[in-house]
């Protein structure tokens, strides 16, 4: 689900301004920003594909909420990068009219690029990102939102390798993928040093296959992959469940 022509998108601690992001406020994002594990040491994080920056500031606003071990504020970075400059700027725009301006960076640059500038020894505790996932032949006419929703701009295969350079020893990558991705993610995966800790299956109404999936990946694994599944609606309203795991964060729940 995308906002449409809506310019401007009101969550309860935050807004985000839609106007010239090539990729609008969605379902996927929102939901992955919700769900997404986050721990006290998450510190230095980054959000691959901010588009809006939707999701690094529904994680600013969770984490923002913890407290460590000493009672603390949970202090963290979140650098959020795009390879559309308007989306990059609009992000920005977003990250600085919000109440996590000092913990939120948004640059315009693919990841090729930010990984080049990037010291060798540099390690981030967590990388999420909404990445492009259409492929093929049926692509969106706009050059601009092409590359926001299709895999040849950004895949989830160069996210995993950047993760293999660049993820601490003990960090999370947190993805939403198309449900049919899900083989191919474990196998890849695997072949880079990762295993697949978590995953949420995502349908839209009961009796329907899972269209997508929140997959959490570590280098580590030492319990079964936890799997569960929501369920967006129901007799033409949302579920619990989903009003349940938004509540905090959209003004409609």
């Amino acid at each position: 689900m995308e906002s449409g022509k809506t310019t401007e998108f009101r969550f309860k601690r935050f807004i985000v301004r839609n106007r010239h992001s090539a990729m609008k406020v969605n379902t996927d994002g929102v939901i992955l920003g919700a769900v997404m594990t986050l721990r006290h040491e998450d510190r230095r994080l980054l959000d691959i594909g901010t588009g809006t920056g939707t999701i690094a500031l529904m994680v600013s606003q969770r984490l923002s909420g913890m407290s460590t071990d000493d009672g603390s504020t949970a202090n963290f970075k979140i650098t959020g990068i795009d390879i559309d400059p308007a989306s990059a700027e609009e992000a920005g725009m977003n990250f600085g009219c919000s109440p996590w301006a000092d913990n939120l960076d948004a640059l315009d640059i693919s990841l090729d690029g930010y990984a080049s500038g990037l010291p060798a020894d540099f390690r981030f505790d967590h990388i999420f990102s909404n990445p492009p996932y259409f492929s093929g032949e049926l692509k969106a006419p706009e050059e601009r939102r092409r590359n926001a929703r299709h895999s040849e701009s950004l895949s989830w295969t160069d996210i995993i390798g950047f993760a293999e350079r660049f993820l601490s020893e003990d960090g999370l990558i947190s993805l939403v993928l198309p449900a049919d991705q899900q083989t191919m993610l474990r196998r890849y995966a695997a072949s880079k040093g990762f295993s697949l800790l978590r995953l949420l299956k995502i349908r839209t109404v009961p009796g329907k296959e899972p269209k997508r999936i929140v997959a959490e990946l570590s280098r580590h694994r030492t319990t079964p992959t936890v799997e569960g599944l929501l369920t967006i609606q129901e007799k033409g309203t949302y579920t619990d469940e989903y009003r349940s795991l938004l509540k905090d964060f959209l003004v409609i729940f």
